[in-house]
């Protein structure tokens, strides 16, 4: 044990390293739960349009939103979303998955949605970058 601290006394950098190391691991591991809500890849997000009548809820910025989207998708910010809920109402029987462009704004927007009690909420892993790799098109104007 001894030994164990000098090491870590001695080369206090990589023992730094290995705790950062630790820890980001650790946050890739927990943080898909952090703002509750389950990520589905693009293959289960079709599967729940087709035969759930899942709705895509694209959280991105208007920009983003007019170089493509996914079709049939609601266009929300993730910025203003909490002020829109009430638009999402009539959507509250249906899966929600909510986009970005790489899955992280959307897991804030699935965070607000669950505490405005919405229940079935899911994040597109990946986002819309996710679903262009796995070959699914987007509606360009």
């Amino acid at each position: 044990m001894d030994q164990l601290i000098e090491f870590s006394i001695n080369h206090w950098f990589l023992t730094l390293a290995l705790f950062s190391v630790i820890a980001l691991l650790s946050w890739t591991m927990i943080s898909p739960g952090t703002f509750g809500a389950e990520g589905v890849s693009p293959t289960e997000a079709i599967g729940l349009i087709n035969h759930e009548n899942a709705v895509i809820l694209d959280v991105r910025t208007d920009g983003e939103f007019a170089d493509g989207y996914i079709l049939n998708a609601v266009h929300v910010p993730q910025s203003s979303l909490s002020d829109h809920i009430k638009r999402l109402d009539k959507y509250r029987s249906r899966p929600i998955i909510a986009a970005c462009r790489s899955g992280n704004r959307s897991a804030k927007a699935c965070a607000i949605l669950r505490k405005h009690n919405f229940e079935r909420v899911y994040n597109l892993s990946g986002g819309v970058v996710g679903w262009q790799s796995a070959g699914l098109p987007l509606v360009r104007k």
